[in-house]
């Protein structure tokens, strides 16, 4: 059983930053990419940043590329998501997510909620300008 437990959400000043930490377990090592999704009100969720795991590619939607950066600790089974220069848009719940096994890791070609098949339960991250 996977579980994904998201922290570090908060309220903070345009300009500023936040750290956001995603706990997992369960086979989240047998996932091939990883994933942070947004969904503020009243839009559809989309995908921020994700990472083939075991390897050094990482992908950005445009709208966060040289703000946000996505990382993983294996050892402490954690994925992070640093967030730099946050802006008022950047206000949403934000999600990680993982694949299950033997899906292929397609972030190249974008960040799909479709793609992913686990899920935190959110944390909401609120920019005031």
């Amino acid at each position: 059983q996977v579980q994904l437990v998201e922290s570090g959400g908060g309220s903070v000043q345009a300009g500023g930053s936040l750290s956001l930490s995603c706990t997992t377990s369960g086979n989240t090592y047998l996932s091939n990419c990883m994933a942070w999704f947004r969904q503020a009100p009243g839009k559809e969720r989309e995908g921020v940043a994700a990472l083939y795991t075991g390897t050094p590619y990482t992908y950005y939607a445009d709208s966060v590329k040289g703000r946000f950066t996505i990382s993983q600790d294996n050892a402490k089974n954690t994925l992070y998501l640093q967030m730099n220069n946050l802006k008022p848009e950047d206000t949403a719940v934000y999600y990680c997510a993982a694949q299950n096994s033997g899906s292929k890791c397609r972030a190249d070609a974008g960040i799909f909620p479709y793609e992913y098949h686990y899920w935190g339960q959110g944390t909401q991250v609120t920019v005031s300008s």
